[in-house]
């Protein structure tokens, strides 16, 4: 397969399409990108294992890349703490050009292997930490010496990156290559480059929460209500792990303070709240433990 930046010729007259073509073609390089990612699912599978032992130990969670990489990856990071109510300062992203660069494009940022690894020791990177670092090229210099410095700290490198050549994977302890070949629009890797690797990290961040026991029967369990939509769905998640109405979950929700796990432990085990917090913190936080 040829790589991201290369052109190919079933796109090469697509000014010529007409519109309905063209978003029929659009949607297809899409779904080919989300396909690219399967291949890749045993490489995924050794990552959130690997990532799991490092977070339950206390490491945190470090994102880094450049252009339409780096915003992936932020989005990636700033969605763990309201789903999961992971600490915000255990999910951190590096982007190439600072936090202006997710907004304003910082091209010439990605080739900085300085700010890359001073970003890094500002953290004090420490070995149970674990650094992804996203290029859809795999040649960005800044992902590279991201993962480079992780190494040499002893902390866990994940490389996520869509060029089977790239140097990347050769920087990480775990290379998770998904190989999406050429662009629709060549070379514009925001599109199926960047849907493989938004993909990824969905399976990547969100294996990973599973397997801490942030979840329970399917459920965001650790969710925070902090709006009126998640009150609602906060409400719905205790009526149906507790098997009790709406109403009831409403009660025991405003009784537990918002919290989901305390909740549903005083319905399913019919305890007042200071008992069945006991009970959590028995099960270390784990609502599957606490319930036995």
């Amino acid at each position: 397969m040829s790589g991201t930046e290369d052109a190919s010729g079933r796109y090469a007259a697509i000014e010529d399409w007409s519109t309905p073509e063209l978003t029929v073609g659009i949607i297809e390089s899409q779904l080919a990108g989300v396909a690219a990612v399967l291949p890749a699912a045993g490489a995924l599978a050794t990552a959130v294992d690997a990532t799991v032992a490092r977070l339950a130990a206390g490491g945190r969670l470090i994102y880094a890349g450049a252009g339409t990489s780096g915003r992936i990856a932020a989005q990636d990071a700033a969605e763990l703490p309201p789903t999961f109510a992971w600490p915000y300062d255990r999910a951190i992203a590096l982007m190439a050009g600072g936090g202006q660069a997710l907004q304003q494009a910082a091209e010439g940022a990605e080739d900085s292997t300085e700010e890359a690894r001073a970003a890094l020791a500002g953290l004090k990177l420490e070995r149970n930490d674990v650094v992804i670092a996203l290029a859809a090229s795999g040649r960005t210099p800044y992902a590279i010496a991201a993962l480079e410095y992780a190494r040499e700290v002893g902390a866990l490198a994940i490389g996520i990156y869509n060029n089977r050549e790239g140097k990347l994977g050769a920087a990480a302890d775990i290379a998770i290559v998904v190989d999406t070949g050429p662009e629709f629009l060549a070379g514009s890797t925001r599109m199926k480059a960047g849907t493989a690797q938004k993909v990824a990290l969905n399976c990547l961040s969100t294996a990973v929460m599973i397997r801490l026991g942030f979840v329970y029967r399917g459920k965001m369990v650790e969710m925070k209500p902090t709006n009126a939509k998640l009150v609602l769905r906060a409400g719905r998640i205790v009526a149906d792990l507790a098997g009790c109405e709406l109403d009831v979950a409403a009660k025991a929700l405003e009784e537990a303070g918002g919290s989901i796990k305390l909740a549903t432990v005083m319905l399913l085990k019919s305890l007042p709240r200071p008992e069945a917090e006991a009970l959590l913190a028995a099960g270390h936080g784990n609502l599957k433990a606490a319930l036995g």
